[in-house]
């Protein structure tokens, strides 16, 4: 029973991972059938083999950035066709004509100042103007109108047939931002059992956490792309833009945590004691930023986040730091600037969020 309850799991592992690709494969067959059509029939082109093959690799160079990458890919097939054809028109097919066609068709691309898609886009085009299709099969400037047709379809489908922008930024945003409560969650246990080896363990786990991050940030680039091309995306904007609101307070917030956790084994190796309230406000800490993720993740202002975190910014008083020596003292400052980046991840700027904060050093009375 076991293994038919693996085997179970497995496939519909492999059925959601369908699922979740199903909208780039559905855009990548449209757009070859497309491309191919278009060329064949409309332009009258017998073997319109790059008008396919553009539009695929226009689909599928890059989530972000797609219309600069589609014109470099036609941009490299076009040089490569044309550096391809004017040689091996001259010089034949052979070995040393492939290695030659190939050096020069990137050494032009090269020259002209063009970026890294242009340069190995002209390099395999030219590759196959000297193996596959010779010159004698059909004329250069009709395979790079079908290169052009091709990259040009594969943006028009992506426009009309757009993925969800919102699917990636929710599923990199939860995971990024579950990174982060994760972390305050882990320090607040072990300053809460005294445990080194326990932050140490945090400590290690935040440190992985910046590929996330990364990821993340490109999620958002990709999603504005299509809310911004895609007309029946054009709705998801205000979400994205809440997204892309938090996303660097986000990254401040994962890199002052890391801080914070390493401080925080530190003190807890050199046997500094524990403020009392620290490993509460610790958790509350992390509670705001589950509210976060899940707030984003529904579409709305995050207010009860924002209201969480100025609690937690208030809690952040003076007193705290008289409790702890040195490493305890920048963990509770550390609080405080994760407070603030938190707020800031609400939509509030730099001075309204840090107004939250009590003085640091408050003023002494007469």
């Amino acid at each position: 029973m076991s293994g038919v309850h693996r085997l179970r799991e497995e496939v519909t592992r492999r059925l959601r991972r369908l699922m979740r690709t199903g909208v780039p494969i559905v855009q990548c067959a449209v757009a070859a059938g497309l491309a191919w059509f278009l060329a064949r029939h409309l332009f009258g082109h017998p073997q319109p083999f790059f008008a396919p093959i553009a539009a695929v690799i226009s689909l599928g160079v890059s989530l972000g950035q797609r219309m600069r990458r589609a014109l470099e890919l036609v941009v490299g097939v076009s040089i490569g066709i044309g550096v391809g054809d004017v040689l091996i028109s001259f010089i034949g097919t052979g070995t040393w004509q492939i290695a030659l066609v190939v050096a020069l068709a990137m050494s032009t691309a090269v020259l002209l100042d063009s970026g890294v898609v242009i340069v190995l886009q002209a390099a395999s085009s030219s590759v196959l103007v000297a193996t596959l299709l010779p010159p004698a099969t059909a004329g250069g400037l009709t395979r790079m109108l079908d290169a052009a047709i091709g990259g040009l379809v594969g943006f028009v489908v992506a426009a009309l047939l757009p993925a969800n922008p919102l699917a990636v930024a929710h599923r990199n945003g939860r995971l990024v931002l579950g990174a982060l409560a994760d972390a305050l969650r882990g320090v607040a246990w072990a300053v809460a059992r005294q445990d080194p080896e326990m932050a140490g363990d945090v400590l290690a786990d935040a440190r992985k956490s910046q590929k996330s991050v990364e990821e993340f940030r490109t999620a958002l680039e990709a999603g504005q792309e299509i809310a911004k091309f895609a007309p029946i995306r054009w709705r998801r904007r205000g979400d994205l833009e809440r997204y892309e609101t938090a996303s660097t307070p986000i990254d401040r917030a994962l890199r002052n945590t890391r801080v914070l956790a390493r401080r925080a084994l530190a003190a807890l190796r050199d046997g500094e004691p524990v403020p009392r309230p620290l490993p509460a406000l610790l958790e509350e800490l992390a509670g705001a930023v589950v509210l976060l993720r899940d707030e984003l993740a529904s579409g709305v202002d995050p207010l009860q986040t924002r209201e969480a975190a100025r609690s937690v910014a208030k809690k952040s008083t003076v007193e705290l730091l008289g409790e702890g020596d040195f490493s305890m003292q920048v963990v509770v400052m550390q609080v405080r600037s994760i407070a603030v980046d938190l707020l800031q991840a609400t939509g509030l700027s730099r001075t309204e969020a840090t107004a939250a904060l009590p003085p640091l050093y408050p003023e002494a009375k007469d």
